[in-house]
Formats: C-alpha cells, sequence, structure tokens
C-alpha cells in the first residue's frame, strides 16, 4: 500500500522573514516528499493589538495589515490557488529585493500574479478583517499567543517555527521536518530554544 499524503498548513504573514525562511525550507520539502501544503495567513498585526510596542515595530504593524487583508481579499475573489501565489510575489519584493514601500510591493505582485489591481484597495480598509481574523485565530489557536509567525501543523501536529537560516535543502530539509514532527508530537512537549546569532540568510 502507499503511503498516504501528509496534509500540511503553514500561516504566514507576508512581512516576517524568518516566515519566509520557513516557507522555503517547506517547499524543498514538498519537492522531495509527498505533501500537500496549504497556505494560510496569519497576521503580526492582529497578534500584537493592544500590546505595548517600540515607535518603529508599531509603525511596522500599522503597515503590515495592508499585504494580509489585499491576500484574504484575493482569496475570497479568486480562490484558494492565489494565497501561494501572491505570497511568493509579496515576499521576494519585501524580503530579497528589500522595497519598503508595501502599496507598491502589493501593486507589482498583484500585476505579477494577473489579479486586478482594483484588489489593492483592500490594504486600507477593513472589509476583509473578520475573514482575516478567523484565518489568525485558526493557526494561533493551535499553538497559543506568545509565539508568532510561522506556525505549521503537520496532520494535526501544530507548532511555531523551525526558526531557521539559512533554510536547509536535501536530505538537511527532510531530517529537520521529520524531526520537528517527532518533537512536537510528544506529548507534554512545550518548546526548544536557543538565542539567534545570525540574521535571515535568503542565499
Amino acid at each position: 500500500m502507499a503511503d498516504e499524503q501528509t496534509s500540511v498548513e503553514l500561516w504566514f504573514d507576508p512581512l516576517c522573514p524568518w516566515a519566509w525562511m520557513t516557507s522555503r525550507w517547506l517547499m524543498e520539502v514538498e519537492r522531495q516528499r509527498d505533501i500537500a501544503v496549504t497556505w494560510s495567513v496569519m497576521s503580526l498585526a492582529v497578534l500584537n493589538e493592544g500590546r505595548e510596542l517600540d515607535a518603529d515595530y508599531r509603525d511596522m504593524m500599522d503597515r503590515a495589515w495592508g499585504p494580509v487583508r489585499v491576500i484574504i481579499a484575493a482569496r475570497e475573489q479568486h480562490g484558494d490557488e492565489v494565497v501561494k501565489k501572491l505570497y511568493d510575489a509579496f515576499g521576494t519584493r519585501i524580503h530579497l529585493g528589500e522595497n519598503p514601500d508595501l502599496d507598491l510591493v502589493i501593486k507589482e505582485g498583484l500585476d505579477e500574479v494577473g489579479l486586478p489591481a482594483e484588489l489593492a484597495e483592500a490594504a486600507h480598509v477593513d472589509d476583509y478583517d473578520t475573514l482575516l481574523r478567523a484565518s489568525h485565530e485558526r493557526g494561533i489557536s493551535l499553538v497559543g499567543d506568545e509565539v508568532g509567525t510561522p506556525v505549521i501543523s503537520v496532520d494535526g501536529v501544530a507548532f511555531f517555527g523551525p526558526v531557521v537560516t539559512p533554510a536547509p535543502k536535501g536530505q538537511a530539509a527532510l531530517d529537520l521536518f521529520d524531526g520537528c514532527v517527532l518533537v512536537a508530537g510528544t506529548p507534554g512537549f512545550y518548546e526548544l530554544k536557543r538565542t539567534r546569532t545570525k540574521g535571515p540568510d535568503f542565499s
């Protein structure tokens, strides 16, 4: 009997460089392993509502609403398949292109994916916030609100992370995947962590 396909879901915020690293790693796993990945939105802006933040991070959170709102709007109007396409288009510009102009990122990303330019208007209104909050809550409820993005669920085993740089490739990617699922699936397991000594390496 053939092995059953593994169901994986990743929740991301396009602004998070660590989620971007994790998503590239998961793509490498997907290339080598029979997994079905669902790409879903969570929101750092929602996560940080009501928290005391320094001025720079608060400014980033205020701007962070735009990309996730647009992705949710696009999903509702054009289907689930556009979520990953927009994530790739936005993330490439934000993290590899280092473009701080999120309105331009959204405009160019929509054009690249072939979606209507009018979707950019969703960035600055709250029309889709109920759906955005529901997507966010579905992910964060699996791990608790003391973590951020990314959140991953593998056949019902959920965890924050992994936070890793650069994104592992080849067998190393599979080893990390299997290790994360094994550790997270251990009853009573909660946390492994050490201080980061490197920033995101997008190479």
